[in-house]
């Protein structure tokens, strides 16, 4: 097969993001170290145009969104579409499910097969945004049906994120999983010079990594961290993450043993945090994968998550899910296992997820779309350890 020309088009990207950039990066890289041509098309404040690691990479400008710290969104089609037509894709890759949707109809009118990432939760997002239980269901329902029937393939990460599609009976979805740098990401880099830079002995140390913002739910942390210590429990957070609730949460928590950080942009640093922790918080009640969770893991640090989330299915046996703003039950039953045991089955489960894995399963969709079914369909796929056959894992088509 001819290398393919693969646009990737996303919104709501800047150079402090988490989880997107880096899934977008890592993405990126596997397509171009597999021999095709991927291009990053994303807003930025001026036009520019690169090569990197993860192949070409575009902005166009784009106005800042008001309130969401510095995100941009790519509004104008029309220098969009020059440029489409001048790149002359074979498959487009859209990561934004609002601003950028009308692009499926564009890839159809011109014989491009389409993609759309589903990074979200629009069920959540709605409920973020106070729409009460029946209306919001009417409205995620209407427009995932519109995403499905505008884009050849809609691609989730995990089974919880296919749900609202399965929901609405959409026949064209793909379950990828996304993947961790495991070398990056590793249990050697636990330090008791960084332990002792955040606590002191006898200290139990938590760490939360994510976004400040309000659907990330950065004070469940603050929460849990009361109830650990009216529990009786010595224990510090870490805060590692910025956004427009810093200044807020930074209030709330005057009180608090809590240090926050603010964006850590040197990824060995980060790594030597989460791997010096004995446990992470991931409060977010609408995420559909959970990348900063993964890095967790990958460091050997046991995660609790939001129970209302993908986490619980990605952690597996190596996190909980906790129900609710108080995460304390669950972080404690976690910490009472034998630090070896859960450090081991964190890494274990971390091993299980790889970006070669996650970049082959997401070309195996392109290259469908483009040259069609492989010659023999049952052949089996390999994403990391979830092993497939090209028609099992299109349960949904």
């Amino acid at each position: 097969m001819r290398p393919l020309r693969i646009v990737r088009l996303a919104n709501f990207v800047t150079p402090s993001s988490g989880g997107l950039r880096t899934a977008l990066r890592e993405l990126g890289r596997g397509y171009l170290d597999a021999g095709h041509h991927p291009v990053l098309v994303t807003p930025g404040p001026a036009h520019s145009d690169s090569s990197t690691e993860q192949g070409r990479v575009i902005t166009l400008p784009g106005p800042l969104v008001p309130g969401l710290g510095g995100y941009r969104v790519l509004l104008r089609r029309r220098p969009l579409t020059r440029l489409l037509a001048e790149l002359r894709p074979d498959v487009i890759e859209v990561s934004d499910r609002s601003t950028l949707r009308w692009t499926g109809r564009w890839a159809a009118r011109h014989g491009v097969a389409s993609v759309m990432v589903s990074h979200e939760s629009l069920d959540g997002l709605l409920a973020v945004a106070g729409l009460p239980t029946g209306p919001r269901t009417r409205v995620a329902d209407r427009l995932n049906r519109a995403t499905a029937r505008r884009y050849d393939t809609v691609v989730c990460t995990t089974r919880w994120a296919a749900a609202e599609f399965d929901r609405v009976g959409a026949g064209n979805v793909r379950q990828v999983p996304l993947g961790v740098d495991l070398t990056a990401f590793h249990p050697g880099l636990r330090s008791a010079t960084t332990r002792a830079a955040y606590a002191e002995p006898g200290e139990v140390l938590i760490v939360c990594c994510t976004r400040l913002s309000v659907e990330k739910r950065p004070q469940r942390a603050l929460t849990t961290l009361r109830g650990l210590l009216a529990a009786g429990v010595p224990a510090r957070l870490v805060i590692a993450g910025d956004g427009p609730l810093r200044a807020n949460l930074t209030a709330a928590a005057a009180d608090l043993p809590v240090t926050f950080t603010g964006w850590i942009s040197d990824r060995p640093t980060l790594a030597g945090l989460l791997a010096s922790a004995d446990a992470a918080i991931a409060p977010g009640p609408i995420e559909t994968f959970g990348l900063a969770a993964l890095e967790c893991l990958a460091t050997g640090t046991p995660v609790v998550a939001s129970a209302d989330s993908a986490l619980p299915g990605v952690l597996g046996a190596a996190g909980l899910g906790a129900v609710g703003d108080d995460f304390t039950p669950a972080l404690r039953e976690l910490l009472a296992r034998p630090e070896r045991d859960r450090r081991t089955a964190a890494r274990s489960r971390a091993e299980q997820f790889g970006w070669q894995a996650a970049a082959d399963g997401f070309l195996a969709v392109f290259e469908e779309l483009v040259f069609g079914p492989p010659a023999l369909p049952g052949e089996a796929l390999d994403f990391g350890s979830m092993k497939c056959s090209v028609i099992a894992c299109t349960v949904h088509r």
